[in-house]
């Protein structure tokens, strides 16, 4: 079994019979254990400790949830912010906190990018406590959506082949990842590309574990592929590098040793644990 993935998790009783409930969820609202989530930059606010901040409600657009028999809610907070600066703040998010936080702000992502119906163009309105939003014109109801990633880890005699984005941190390497297409299967997606970014063909396609990734609405899912060679031909459009890294090279990195060849993704990236999966195989 991988480790523990960072953002995966029960979370809330997200109570789905109770959606469509108007009355049971204003009732919620009214209770004086309901709490709303504290926005601050673009993200739930955090505490000293890395926990969630909560209020009493004023917005109840989001039910989020029962927090045993606590109501829970948020409003659809404004967006923007610094992206770093919002990576940042996951290095002391709290990782029991870690689920909410991602179902709040993917949730509330979606608010603020959908406010118009996909079907005739109309104003469209939230209902079903935030779950969904209906038009008023046609009456078309539209659902959260969710973007599959694939984000694999390629291996040949021993070595691991990651990549460098030009965002990324000095020395950091990390999994390659990309979007599943339309009609296209997870092991296709992670065939097609590794061989678009890197040049490598693979087979055995293997799932490890998934994770819901917030920014915006990613569900990354976790892979890992044999590769039939070694030789790369890098697509410098997507990437800055891509190399093969020895199974000492990669304990190094999540090590945190000085001196390791490379950088290793943050604990709260799925890649981080892909490579700890790799390393304890």
């Amino acid at each position: 079994m991988p480790p523990d993935v960072f953002f995966a998790g029960p979370g809330l009783d997200r109570a789905d019979a109770l959606r469509g409930e108007p009355a049971r969820l204003e009732e919620f609202a009214q209770s004086p254990d309901a709490r709303q989530l504290v926005w601050d930059g673009g993200l739930p606010a955090l505490d000293a400790e890395g926990r969630l901040c909560w209020e009493l409600v004023t917005d109840p657009a989001l039910f989020l949830g029962l927090d045993g028999d606590r109501p829970r809610f948020s409003p659809v907070a404004a967006g923007g912010g610094d992206l770093r600066a919002q990576f940042g703040a996951l290095g002391y998010l709290s990782a029991t906190e870690a689920p909410l936080f991602a179902a709040a702000t993917s949730l509330a992502s979606w608010h603020r990018r959908h406010g118009f119906c996909a079907n005739c163009g109309q104003p469209s309105g939230i209902v079903r406590g935030g779950w969904s939003r209906q038009c008023g014109a046609c009456g078309t109801e539209h659902y959260p959506r969710v973007d599959p990633v694939v984000i694999m880890l390629a291996t040949h005699e021993g070595r691991v082949l990651l990549g460098r984005q030009p965002r990324f941190p000095p020395q950091r390497y990390s999994a390659l990842a990309g979007f599943v297409e339309v009609g296209e299967s997870l092991e296709a997606a992670v065939a097609r590309e590794l061989f678009e970014e890197s040049g490598v063909r693979v087979s055995g396609v293997r799932y490890v574990a998934s994770q819901p990734w917030p920014f915006p609405s990613s569900l990354m899912i976790a892979c890992t592929a044999e590769a039939a060679y070694d030789a790369l031909t890098i697509d410098h459009t997507e990437l800055e590098d891509a190399r093969w890294f020895s199974r000492d090279e990669v304990a190094a990195a999540m090590a945190g040793a000085q001196g390791a060849s490379f950088a290793a993704p943050p604990p709260f990236a799925i890649a981080h644990s892909l490579l700890a999966h790799w390393l304890n195989a």
